[in-house]
This record gives structure tokens, sequence and C-alpha cells, in this order.
């Protein structure tokens, strides 16, 4: 009897992990991700190590109209910070953020940006860190681009550190299908060594040294002051 309990109790834990195992699998596809900041383009909205909670609800597709009143779905709007699969390496996922519509027509002159023909203030969350402004028939479209009209159903993002980030001025605007959430809350943020920050190989050694660093440097080197951080 003795025995037949204690498979019994073992029988319920193991149910127990494994239910629980499902239910995080599924916040975590369907609902929220992590997700974490390896490079300083979207500085300083987002700093190398942020790690932030994506909602990936949010933009779903919806097929009734009730959906829409009573479930808090909703399309992309501008301003939105998002994590989106690249363009140019599909398996990788990116954060920006949005500035244009389908249909807007973006143009940057010398850096400031308008939008339909509005200048538009950005103060409030692009930095630019460069003086010089690029320029001329060689010059990469960082400071001069456009105009360019967003395509149907597609999205243009940027950077908020405006001249260090490779987005839409460069790769053109991004199919919805990319988008995968948008990013809500900074719940841990660390200083330290970032994966991935410097693009060396992630491989079983470096992932290794990579928690046994973050293991020490956890209490000395988070940023206690952006725990729980609102993504505006």
């Amino acid at each position: 009897m003795a025995q037949e309990k204690n498979k019994s109790k073992a029988t319920e834990y193991i149910d127990a992990i494994l239910v629980a195992v499902a239910f995080l699998i599924f916040i975590n596809l369907y609902i929220v991700k992590t997700f974490y900041i390896p490079s300083s383009s979207m500085e300083n909205t987002l700093l190398i190590g942020d790690h932030l909670f994506v909602n990936k609800f949010i933009y779903g597709p919806t097929k009734w109209e009730w959906e829409k009143k009573f479930l808090p779905f909703r399309d992309p709007k501008r301003g939105d910070v998002v994590i989106f699969r690249s363009k140019e390496t599909p398996m990788m996922d990116l954060v920006k953020r949005l500035i244009g519509l389908p249909g807007d027509i973006i143009t940057i002159q010398a850096k400031q940006l308008y939008l339909n023909g509005k200048n538009i203030d950005e103060s409030a969350y692009a930095i630019f860190r460069d003086p010089f402004i690029l320029q001329g028939p060689s010059a990469p479209p960082r400071d001069f681009f456009g105009p360019f009209k967003v395509r149907e159903n597609h999205f243009f993002f940027l950077g908020d550190n405006r001249d260090f980030s490779n987005d839409s001025r460069f790769w053109g605007d991004l199919p919805r299908s990319h988008i995968r959430g948008r990013a809500f809350l900074v719940y841990w943020s660390y200083g330290g060594h970032t994966l991935g920050a410097n693009g060396e190989p992630i491989n079983a050694i470096t992932l290794a040294i990579h928690l046994i660093r973050t293991t020490i440097g956890f209490i000395p080197k988070t940023r206690w002051s952006r725990t729980f951080h609102v993504v505006r």
C-alpha cells in the first residue's frame, strides 16, 4: 500500500510538472515572450542587457468584430516598440520603433524625419550621436532618405539610436507577417557582458562562460532601477 501511495504521489508530481511546462510553453508561444537586447540600436529607450516581456497577443488576427470590442487586440500603432523577424536574417528577432503605417510617405532630410510632409518631433525618444551628416551620391541612406511610400500591409521601422541602427532606411518596409509582438516591460537589466553583443559565435563553451559571468555579476551588475521599467 505504501509503495502504491508513493507511486501515486510521484505520478501527481509528474502530472503537475507536465501541466506547468505545457502552460509555460503555451504562454511563451502565444501570449508573452521574453527577449533580450544585444545591441545599442534602441538606446536610450532600451539598453544592451535589458530583458523584456513581449506581448505576442496584442496584434493577433481577429475574425469577428466582437473580438476587437471585448479582447485586447489592436493593430500596430505609430510609436510602438515592436519585436519582429529580420528581413535579412529571418531566424533573428529585432526590436525597433514603428514609424510608418501602410500608405505613409517617409522622408528624412539631414536627419529630420518627415511623415506625410510634416516634420516630426522625435526628441522624446530619438538620439543622434554622430554630429556629421552623410550626404552625396555614394552616401548610405542614414541621414537622407526617401520619399518612400509604405506598401499595403507593411510597416516602416527606425531605431531610436538613429545614427547606429540598421533599420527600414537600409532594408525597406516590413511585411506584417514578420511582426511578433510589442515590447512592454523590462523585467531585468544586466549591465555586464551580454551574450552575442560582440558578434562572437554562441556555442557550449561561450554559453558556459556567460552563465558563470552572469552568476558572479548578478547583484553588482544588475541595473536595479530599470526593473519593471515600462517600455515607451
